[in-house]
């Protein structure tokens, strides 16, 4: 079995369990495991903090593997915000990011949103979009969420 094909089938079978797969692979700056998250799809996208629309894994391939080419990338989830259905999970992160700089480690913060869709795979990644954030974004999210009723 090709390594790819042996981790695709180690991810799990819940949209946690690849979103958890994928911020891991970023952490150890593990491409193969990376893109093993994503969905087989000729319009899955990715758009990076600042940057374009890059369309298929080729592209997306290409843009982490530049990535990591610097370093891997410390991103931790703190606060995840969901949508669900039967066949799709949408989940909207504020990720704080360890940015290594001449002053020593700081942290920065991104907004994201990872879509996940249910194939014949089981579930995988259509969509990564993230933004630039703020702490005070952060702080907000980690706060407790408001009824409306």
């Amino acid at each position: 079995m090709r390594k790819e094909k042996l981790q695709a089938a180690t991810l799990g079978g819940t949209a946690d369990e690849v979103e958890a797969a994928f911020y891991e692979a970023l952490a150890k700056g593990d491409l193969e495991r990376l893109v093993a998250c994503w969905a087989d799809e000729d319009d899955i996208v990715c758009i990076h903090p600042g940057g374009g629309r890059l369309v298929g894994i080729g592209a997306i391939r290409a843009s982490f593997e530049a990535l990591f080419a610097n370093s891997a990338i410390n991103a931790t989830p703190l606060s995840v915000r969901k949508v669900e259905s039967l066949a799709s999970s949408m989940h909207n992160v504020i990720e704080r990011i360890e940015l290594k700089t001449p002053e020593g480690l700081r942290h920065g913060y991104v907004i994201a949103t990872n879509v996940y869709l249910k194939t014949a795979q089981g579930w995988r990644m259509a969509v990564h979009h993230a933004s630039p954030g703020t702490i005070d974004e952060a702080r907000l999210a980690e706060a407790p969420a408001q009824m409306l009723h």
